[in-house]
């Protein structure tokens, strides 16, 4: 793991969405292509000017960590369930572990072992009946639900209008990617990293998140100022892995944006799912220090496509030279199987 006083320069491409929300033709098209091209050689951007209010962030922060720092008998009235078919709810630390790549690389068993040391919340979509979410009582957070619901809408918003910046990059109508996503089966997590001594997490005998790679289509992440997240470094024109991870500090009034896997078999690899990971932060002190990391807190939001959907190759992403690299596969059926990963 990078040790966390090792600085490396930020290769996340800040991008200012406000002329593609509120612009017209021009501004449109070249905040798409500068999307596009940070998809293409890092697979992620940070964007500005979003469209969510920074107030609204910064409320969904502090439901965060009062819905986190009630007593574990109250954050139990509503379990994430034993297995990941129904993924939502409370869970604590130490359920989940994170994959580190596509399922068509290495197979179950050699999955990392290594448990998470954080816990989550998850919500989805109140309309989606075949997840339906598990609240926390009313009594015991009043205005948490209705806060997080007005929240989710927000996120799916964003969402919409990402997609329709990358159909415009792909010269496609505006509502190619949006419509194959139109019932929003996302998921907004509320993470928790709790503290932990930072020589725990310098051996490798904890982790807060391991390295990983998303496998929706695009992840929204709301960070705080801890830091910690680290990508692996890209390089060349094609955006060739490198084994090398880079820290990625929160940009004030960002959020950042990364494409999924499942993004990345649709685009036929233009778009890269890049892993990540949580370690230490950049504050954590010398190789010999043994303080305490403070608690982190994040917001990420998973969307993918409606589960019928077909992935297969995006036109415009493949060619003579460069065919199509998969096989077509449901959208369902990809993501059941990698999340079964998460909680066996």
């Amino acid at each position: 793991m990078m040790d966390g006083n090792e600085t490396k320069s930020n290769t996340v491409p800040v991008v200012d969405f406000g002329p593609f929300l509120d612009g017209k033709g021009e501004d449109k098209q070249r905040v798409a292509k500068e999307i596009d091209n940070a998809f293409k050689t890092v697979g992620f951007v940070c964007l500005v000017n979003y469209g969510i209010k920074q107030e609204e962030v910064d409320k969904c922060f502090e439901w965060s960590r009062r819905f986190f720092d009630l007593p574990m008998e109250s954050k139990m009235l509503a379990p994430h369930p034993p297995t990941a078919a129904h993924h939502r709810g409370y869970s604590g630390v130490g359920l989940e572990k994170a994959s580190h790549s596509d399922f068509d690389e290495k197979p179950h068993e050699e999955l990392r072992q290594t448990p998470d040391v954080k816990e989550s919340y998850e919500i989805g979509n109140e309309e989606d009946e075949m997840q339906p979410n598990i609240w926390i009582p009313e009594e015991v957070l009043p205005g948490f639900r209705d806060f997080m619901n007005a929240f989710f809408g927000s996120c799916t918003s964003l969402t919409g209008s990402i997609l329709h910046s990358l159909a415009l990059a792909l010269s496609l109508e505006p509502t190619r990617l949006s419509a194959a996503q139109s019932r929003a089966l996302y998921q907004l997590r509320l993470l928790h990293y709790p503290s932990v001594p930072a020589s725990l997490l310098r051996s490798g005998a904890a982790t807060r998140i391991g390295a990983h790679a998303d496998f929706g289509t695009l992840t929204l992440l709301f960070q705080d100022g801890v830091g910690g997240l680290e990508i692996e470094r890209r390089e060349g024109p094609d955006g060739a892995r490198t084994g090398e991870f880079v820290g990625v500090p929160a940009v004030p009034g960002g959020v950042l944006v990364n494409v999924g896997d499942l993004m990345e078999r649709w685009s036929n690899g233009r778009w890269k799912s890049t892993v990540h990971r949580v370690g230490l932060p950049p504050t954590a002190g010398g190789e010999g220090g043994d303080e305490v990391v403070r608690d982190r807190y994040s917001i990420p939001f998973f969307s993918t496509a409606d589960p019928e959907t077909v992935i297969e190759c995006l036109p415009g992403c493949s060619s003579e030279e460069d065919p199509p690299k998969y096989e077509p596969v449901t959208a369902w059926g990809y993501i059941n199987m990698r999340m079964q990963a998460l909680y066996s």
